[in-house]
């Protein structure tokens, strides 16, 4: 193998790189700009607007914009890696139980919060909490925690957006940026200047919009890339006999992982039920037949983007272990506990950056890496505008009018944006240190929202749920999530709980979010059945009797 990508690594590239895909995607980013802009003359000056667009979205934009903000750096560059790492069964962890989790969470519990929604004129989930459960204070308890988990998840955009454009630009600018990369502090900047332009001015039909148009952008480069991809390596029967001949565990159903192991994993799309953001979107339908399509075509659409994701993953494994592949190693800090110095540890090769890395090496087209560059940012972006309007509606909803009590509309509107502006801060400083791994890093954000769904389906469908049962499983959650990501991140000692087992963290053989599962089940039905029930005007207003 060539000492060309060690030279890259150590910032002595020779000649740089063509800087083409750069441009495009500079041109792309002056598109969602442009159609930020034209989307926010809509903007009709209400909060309700702002927060939920009037209620006004039909179905074919209620299925890009669900779809595309469940579609992060978590779908194309974490699972790319993942599969890199463990093989083939990386699409049944997620994808194909993704596919038909989500399906069913928008139609036993969407449709039916979203008419609470038109009903009563609800703008983000914890009013329909607070109502359901007769608690202002129930409130106050789940919006840090939400937030707290949503920050995650836009980390894990940011993180997955800076390691994929560092990889696709790597030796273009030699005297500039180390490795001769645009670093990920500089795109992550970018892309949040972009989002929060759109955002703060048109709100969430301005995310529906940019939505719509990133997810169609990301579904057809990606199609598009894996083709070229394939095509590269010398077509799919050679890149799969490739991955056979020098990476067969990747392709092997069984050692992969136990079967309570993988079962667990099927609890992690339940997460979708309670993600504040997709709540919000449901909220901005026009009626309960716009989730027609979005149920039909949802499981659709995640097979067309994971399943070119996976493969990729394969091959580069292949490639990879042939030596035919370079993927740049993890840095971790030396003694000195800063990264970029002469002490820095390597530590195997960053699954991270493999797709980054396969676009690199088998797009031989600029015009056409940039294209396909464009795609893997419209897939990030099209999740991050969702969740930085749906923290601002919380802050505004959930927190700040409930304290003050009156608040004119013009306030509201002003409140949402100046949060988002504050959350946008931070969540951007936190991604400059790159907290872990893309992949591992989502699934941890999901467990903890997976763990919330149990309060989010019994809501409609148990009238027996009670105010305190719905706080004890809350505490539950926050409590189990926070010792078991404490146990497998931040204690230095012996672990107390589970074990580290091929990069993942695993307790009695099976993911956290079993446990915590259980926790908040436990705690939501134990504590209800054994307080008091809901006031029969409660029950009456969410379970009216037909007749």
């Amino acid at each position: 193998m060539s000492d060309a990508p060690w030279l890259i690594v150590l910032g002595q590239a020779a000649e740089p790189a063509s800087r083409t895909p750069l441009y495009i995607i500079m041109v792309y980013m002056c598109a969602l700009f442009a159609l930020g802009w034209i989307s926010s003359r809509l903007f009709r000056g209400s909060s309700k607007d702002f927060f939920v667009a009037s209620q006004s979205i039909g179905p074919f934009m209620l299925l890009m914009s669900v779809f595309g903000t469940t579609m992060t750096a978590f779908a194309l560059v974490g699972s790319t890696g993942k599969a890199f790492s463990l093989g083939i069964g990386t699409y049944g962890l997620m994808a194909s139980s993704s596919g038909l989790i989500h399906t069913a969470c928008f139609f036993f519990v969407g449709i039916r919060m979203w008419s609470f929604g038109k009903k009563y004129g609800y703008v983000t989930q914890i009013q329909f909490f607070r109502d359901r459960f007769e608690s202002k204070g129930l409130g106050y308890l789940m919006f840090p925690i939400l937030v707290g988990l949503i920050i995650p998840y836009l980390l894990v955009g940011l993180i997955g957006a800076g390691i994929y454009i560092e990889g696709v630009t790597r030796g273009m600018f030699p005297e500039t940026f180390t490795m001769g990369a645009v670093p990920g502090w500089l795109t992550g900047l970018v892309i949040c200047v972009v989002v929060l332009f759109y955002v703060f001015f048109g709100g969430v039909r301005s995310a529906a919009w940019a939505n719509t148009f990133q997810t169609i952008v990301f579904m057809v480069m990606g199609l598009v890339g894996f083709i070229v991809i394939a095509k590269g390596i010398g077509g799919l029967a050679e890149a799969s006999e490739l991955a056979k001949q020098h990476a067969p565990k990747k392709l092997a159903r069984e050692g992969l992982m136990s079967v309570p192991h993988f079962m667990s994993y099927m609890l992690v799309p339940l997460s979708v039920g309670m993600f504040p953001h997709l709540f919000q979107h449901w909220l901005t339908a026009k009626s309960a037949k716009s989730f027609r399509l979005t149920v039909i075509a949802h499981p659709i659409c995640i097979m067309i983007v994971w399943v070119p994701c996976i493969l990729i993953g394969i091959w580069a494994a292949g490639l990879h272990a042939s030596g035919e592949l370079f993927v740049p190693p993890i840095k971790l800090p030396g003694a000195d506990g800063i990264i970029g110095t002469a002490d820095d540890i390597i530590k195997g090769p960053n699954a991270n950056a493999v797709l980054s890395m396969m676009v690199k090496k088998f797009m031989a087209d600029p015009l056409l890496v940039g294209l396909f560059s464009a795609g893997v940012l419209a897939a990030i972006m099209s999740s991050l505008d969702s969740q930085f309007v749906c923290i601002g509606s919380m802050f505004t909803n959930d927190f700040v009018v409930p304290l003050k009590g009156q608040v004119s509309d013009k306030q509201k509107v002003w409140l949402g944006r100046s949060f988002i502006v504050f959350i946008v801060l931070i969540t951007y400083i936190i991604s400059i240190f790159k907290p872990m791994n893309v992949f591992n890093l989502g699934v941890w954000c999901f467990s903890g929202f997976s763990a919330l769904f149990p309060i989010a389906f019994a809501s409609v469908y148990w009238k027996r749920l009670t105010k305190a049962g719905v706080i004890a499983s809350v505490i539950a959650t926050a409590v189990t999530w926070s010792l078991f990501i404490y146990d497998a991140l931040g204690n230095k000692g012996e672990k107390w709980f589970g074990e580290s087992h091929a990069g993942e963290y695993l307790i009695a053989g099976v993911m956290p979010v079993t446990f915590i599962c259980l926790a908040s089940i436990i705690a939501l039905v134990g504590v209800s059945l054994a307080t008091k029930a809901p006031s029969q005007a409660t029950i009456d207003r969410f379970f009216p009797t037909k007749g």
